[in-house]
């Protein structure tokens, strides 16, 4: 589990680099064409770059704008207009921590009031503050275990 820990909080920290990207807007029009045309450069004379032709230019465009673009492709871009692509994940509730963390807190719940209901149709219910108890241990135990169920 040591392990486990030390790699996820080595990747952790490398996503943090990213969280401040998630607040940066794709332009419109794509970056592609964004970055072409604010360098002033023609579709011909990407495609020159990437040997294909200004339709071949046009149709990339299109497929960053749909989003059907691969990495592959935004790399040859990136490199023929002497750019580097960066890419990366960031997670929703801040860090990898905090989304174990959640999941932890739905699964015993689900765990815990399962359990409870089953106790309280057999006459031998326990009070709400000991089932939230229940709750933040069995979450406590889920994330230390990291059991493969966590993410079903």
């Amino acid at each position: 589990m040591k392990n486990k820990s030390l790699q996820l909080q080595q990747l952790d920290n490398k996503m943090s680099g990213f969280a401040k990207l998630k607040q940066v807007a794709t332009p419109p029009t794509g970056w592609i064409k964004a970055i072409r045309i604010s360098l002033g450069m023609s579709m011909q004379q990407l495609g020159n770059k990437l040997a294909i032709s200004k339709q071949g230019v046009l149709d990339i465009e299109k497929r960053e704008k749909e989003g059907s673009i691969t990495i592959k492709s935004l790399r040859e871009i990136a490199k023929a207009l002497d750019l580097q692509l960066v890419y990366g994940f960031v997670p929703n509730d801040g860090s990898l921590d905090a989304l174990i963390e959640k999941r932890a807190i739905q699964l015993a719940k689900e765990i815990v009031l399962r359990t409870s209901n089953t106790m309280h149709l057999e006459d031998q219910g326990n009070s709400k503050k000991r089932i939230e108890k229940a709750i933040k241990e069995r979450a406590e135990t889920i994330k230390r275990e990291m059991p493969k169920i966590l993410w079903d």
